[in-house]
């Protein structure tokens, strides 16, 4: 029987609806249903918000009208049915480790479709991109250019690499997660003449064939003024590169970062951001009397983060009048870290009765043995009742993908939902699974 639908008045749930039951629903999909079949702590992706995100940013470079690549940050969400999703969009696969790198092989994406950051890569993951012959590695560092020097000479194999910048430039946002200024373990120091260097290296080897440069300066950004500043020292690391040195450029790498809402205090003008970036981008170049490059963005959160909504049964309560009243959920730091490693805010409704008025302030505890655990502080939300169930909103990025066994816990299982039909893509572990390579002492006599 067809349901009576009312968006919730807030941006950051936007995508999501209320019906007939008063209950959430997303992606077409009954939240309630949702948990009696798969159970708690469940993540649940809405596809079409990922794909109009992405869609959204095509045709923000179509409109511009300039070559570009739009590769995915998986370190966001990394997992097969992730990597199809956006490689089905158009999207390349932008990797950080020999683990995500096999998940996107794994998933169909071609290997030049990929290509691989990282500011400590081992020998084991560098033979593996060369063997798996991926688009392009991006090099950190000056140990990493060496090895990834006497690997290719090993190989007889060329190729494509990028230089990563540390440009110096101040992103507004937590220093956890700021790479670009100079204090920072990512990239060659632009300051100290260490880019420069790195480049004329890069001339006398014969198998690193270095197309373009990188940088990323950091996460969760709102404005434009730092992407300007980058974009203007980039342009000149191009130019010195290209005109003074002849090599190869092609490629102007401005990274990610884009923000998005987690509570109604954040108001990210994504595609805003994107267009004065492209913008910036042709300004630059023009100025120096360069070709245009084709510009590659490395969006991760922006993709994945505002498409998940992670839902958790609640649990026991405790109250200290005049102080804090605390509501517990099976879930929490283990596949949620984000407040306690750096302050991150959400916003959450009770899936069951998501229409129902606040009525005090909750502050929602995880059921691990840390008092650091803790998923939102101070919600504005209804007094819980037996069977509430918990949603809370923009948990699609650096939650499942930092999740831990702390205590023990198993991870959650992950459904993707579209058009009102769910599709399990990540099974819940089991305790089983926890033990799966303990093995015990062996019988001593």
């Amino acid at each position: 029987m067809a349901q009576d639908m009312t968006t919730i008045p807030t941006r950051v749930d936007a995508h999501v609806e209320i019906d007939a039951l008063h209950h959430l629903r997303i992606g077409g999909c009954d939240a309630v249903e949702l948990v009696n079949s798969y159970g708690t702590p469940l993540i649940v992706y809405d596809e079409d918000v990922m794909r109009r995100t992405i869609r959204a940013f095509h045709n923000v470079f179509r409109a511009a009208g300039v070559p570009y690549q739009i590769s995915y940050a998986s370190k966001a969400f990394c997992t097969l049915a992730m990597c199809q999703l956006v490689y089905e969009e158009g999207c390349g696969i932008d990797v950080v480790s020999g683990g995500e790198l096999h998940t996107a092989l794994s998933a169909g994406v071609p290997a030049k479709a990929i290509h691989m950051h990282g500011n400590n890569k081992t020998v084991e993951e560098l033979r593996y991109a060369l063997e798996a012959e991926i688009g392009a590695i991006i090099v950190d560092n000056f140990y990493e250019l060496n090895l990834l020097d006497e690997l290719t000479r090993e190989y007889g194999r060329e190729v494509d690499v990028l230089l990563r910048v540390a440009p110096g430039v101040e992103a507004h946002t937590h220093d956890f997660i700021a790479t670009g200024r100079q204090d920072s373990k990512f990239g060659f120091d632009l300051a100290s003449g260490q880019v420069q260097t790195a480049l004329r290296q890069l001339t006398d080897l014969p198998f690193l064939r270095c197309v373009g440069v990188h940088a990323h300066i950091g996460s969760q950004i709102f404005d434009i003024e730092g992407f300007q500043l980058m974009i203007e020292r980039l342009a000149e690391v191009y130019q010195y590169g290209l005109q003074k040195l002849g090599l190869p450029f092609r490629i102007l790498n401005v990274g990610g970062g884009f923000g998005i809402q987690y509570t109604d205090e954040d108001a990210p003008p994504t595609t805003e951001i994107l267009a004065a970036v492209i913008e910036a981008v042709k300004m630059a170049f023009s100025s120096r009397r360069m070709p245009l490059p084709t510009i590659w963005i490395e969006p991760g959160r922006s993709i994945a983060g505002p498409a998940g909504v992670t839902l958790y049964r609640v649990g026991s309560q405790k109250q200290i009048p005049g102080v804090r009243n605390y509501l517990a959920i099976d879930g929490g730091m283990t596949d949620n870290p984000r407040l306690a490693l750096y302050g991150a805010k959400y916003h959450a409704v009770y899936a069951n009765r998501a229409d129902a008025a606040p009525e005090d302030t909750w502050s929602i505890a995880g059921k691990c043995c840390e008092s650091g655990d803790m998923l939102i502080w101070d919600a504005a939300l209804p007094n819980p009742q037996p069977g509430d169930i918990l949603a809370v909103f923009a948990t699609g990025a650096y939650t499942y993908s930092m999740a831990s066994h702390y205590n023990r816990i198993p991870k959650p299982a992950v459904v993707f939902v579209r058009d009102g039909s769910a599709e399990l893509v990540v099974q819940r572990e089991t305790w089983a699974d926890l033990m799966r390579r303990d093995l015990p002492l062996p019988k001593r006599t």
